[in-house]
């Protein structure tokens, strides 16, 4: 009967493992290539007024308070459906991304071709981006 029993827990357990297992291997989602590494982003908010550009691996961030912005060294990442980018603005972390979708930024005629969310040490901010490739449409000076 102590054998039936351990034999029976034996085939349990090797059929939860097999229920485990990964079934054929899917091919992965293609990278994000919407926006070429040598291309300049830019990219504006409001409440609080907010933009910049990113250059290659830096980040030039500014405010009304800091016109000329902070320039940090960021990390970019292509993800499925948008591009990562992400750094350390002071002691704060700076985490922002980039997705395609037409973007609105409630204050000017312009339509930009990009979303952007940004989350500086938690706070999340949103906004609107654009590239030379991927320019807005709209007043250039709204």
């Amino acid at each position: 009967m102590k054998m039936i029993r351990c034999t029976l827990v034996a085939c349990m357990t090797l059929v939860v493992l097999a229920a485990c297992q990964n079934g054929p291997e899917q091919a992965a989602a293609p990278k994000f290539d919407g926006i070429a590494k040598d291309e300049v982003i830019r990219f504006t908010g409001t409440e609080p007024f907010w933009g910049g550009q990113v250059e290659g691996t830096m980040l030039t961030y500014s405010t009304p308070e800091n016109i000329d912005g902070e320039t940090i060294a960021i990390k970019r990442f292509a993800g499925n459906h948008g591009l990562g980018l992400s750094g350390k603005l002071g002691e704060a972390a700076f985490d922002m991304t980039v997705t395609p979708g037409e973007c609105s930024d409630g204050m000017s005629d312009r339509v930009y071709p990009f979303t952007v969310t940004l989350s500086i040490d938690g706070e999340m901010r949103e906004g609107c981006g654009w590239t030379d490739r991927e320019p807005f449409s709209g007043p250039e000076n709204p």
